[in-house]
Order: C-alpha cells, then sequence, then structure tokens
C-alpha cells in the first residue's frame, strides 16, 4: 500500500524514543516498504507494536526475534543507516 496517508500514518508509529530506532525504521519505510507485498506491509505494522526495547535488541542481534519477524528483521538490518 502506498496511499499517502497510510504512509504518514505509519511514518508516525515509526518513531521511537530511541534515534537509532527511528533512523532503522524510517529508512526500511521509504526504502523498502513500498516494494513489499500486503502481508509483509502488514507484517512491518505489526512489528510496530513492539516495545523500543525489544526493537532494539532485534536489530542490534543483541536478542532474537520471534520466528515471524525474523526475515523481517533481516531485512530492516540489511537497510543502510546514516545517522
Amino acid at each position: 500500500m502506498n496511499d499517502p496517508a497510510v504512509l504518514n500514518r505509519i511514518r508516525w508509529r515509526c518513531r521511537r524514543g530511541m534515534l537509532e530506532l527511528d533512523a532503522w525504521l524510517a529508512r526500511f519505510l521509504d526504502v523498502t516498504y513500498p516494494n513489499l507485498g500486503e502481508v509483509e506491509q502488514a507484517l512491518f505494522e505489526d512489528l510496530l507494536r513492539a516495545e523500543d526495547d525489544d526493537l532494539y535488541g532485534w536489530l542490534t542481534g543483541r536478542a532474537t526475534p520471534p520466528e515471524r519477524y525474523s526475515a523481517l528483521v533481516e531485512t530492516i538490518k540489511a537497510t543502510k543507516v546514516s545517522i
């Protein structure tokens, strides 16, 4: 889905309490999200319900994400980020 209103809503949900998370998630939303299928996009929106500490642990490799998020987390990590 590339509806601007929906993307703005998701972009707002990508704003977290940590600069690193903001950068990872916003970059993923800009670069990769528009090219995902509907199932993967819905999974990303579900991922955004996770706590900041969990997301940070998964993206830094300090914690293992739930199986349903594993591939998505790897894709997010592969998206180049510059802070």
